[in-house]
């Protein structure tokens, strides 16, 4: 590689080891779209937008699957109350299956204890994700969700190199400090020439209970200004719902009845 490498691959004319090292899937797995789901820090919505992303996917009849890239903070598992362990034989690691079906692999699936911490260096990290691709026996899957680990660091990288990434989903807050961040992570995966296919702005706004006014909270709204940065196709604004936080946390992400994501899931369609 090239000593002034700045990783930006889709517009390096270098003919170095780094370019396409994009991993084969388990020789078992069929994988026709994997949609990685990013920003630029944690505590946005991201494993939330993740998983409604699947429910989505999974309503509309699709065969779906979620891998939790986020190593150190593995959340998917317990939105859709999960709480049998992953399995494997000498064919590979099996992941597992929520109540509808949707295909799941998370470390907490691994772990003894789900509160148990993850004390790992930043390589060991991007191996263990590259193990969730390349050792999973994923089934037939129509749509795979990948909850990427927030920021802009090795793991990403890794990931972005490794990982065949369809496009991405930027997740984002209406706080002038958060879009700063998240802009990071767009300009990354630009940088690694992955399309953005959609903006979703979390916390966007509360809906009196009175009257129905939607109280913009956190300020006004720049979804639509991010989606028209990035050059995203669709954008959507999730708001404050209570239901929504008692299903994800109750384990029963799946029984929850808004369509917040319908949208743009039949954007990436």
């Amino acid at each position: 590689m090239a000593e002034e490498c700045t990783h930006d691959c889709g517009s390096c004319g270098q003919d170095c080891s780094q370019r396409d090292m994009h991993k084969k899937p388990h020789e078992l797995s069929n994988i026709k779209k994997v949609i990685g789901i990013v920003s630029g820090k944690g505590g946005v919505g991201k494993s939330l937008t993740t998983a409604m992303l699947a429910v989505t996917a999974r309503r509309a009849g699709f065969k779906t699957a979620v891998m939790d890239a986020d190593i150190t903070g593995p959340s998917i598992p317990k939105m859709f109350g999960i709480r049998e362990k992953a399995t494997g034989s000498e064919m590979g690691i099996f992941p597992v299956q929520s109540r509808t079906g949707v295909e799941v692999m998370s470390m907490n699936l691994l772990l003894e204890n789900e509160g148990d911490p993850v004390i790992w260096r930043g390589p060991v990290i991007a191996g263990a994700v590259l193990q969730f691709w390349t050792d999973v026996v994923w089934n037939d899957v129509d749509y795979m969700f990948v909850d990427m680990p927030p920021g802009t660091g090795d793991v990403p990288l890794s990931i972005y190199q490794s990982i065949p990434l369809d496009g991405i989903v930027v997740v984002t807050t209406p706080q002038d400090l958060v879009s700063m961040i998240v802009r990071k992570a767009a300009v990354m995966a630009k940088k690694m020439d992955i399309p953005i296919l959609g903006v979703v702005e979390n916390m966007s706004y509360a809906v009196c209970p009175d009257c129905g006014k939607k109280i913009e909270i956190f300020g006004k709204s720049r979804a639509e200004e991010l989606a028209a940065e990035f050059g995203a196709a669709c954008a959507v604004r999730v708001p404050f719902d209570a239901a929504l936080t008692q299903c994800a946390d109750g384990g029963n992400i799946e029984e929850f009845a808004g369509d917040y994501m319908k949208e743009l899931f039949a954007a990436l369609r």
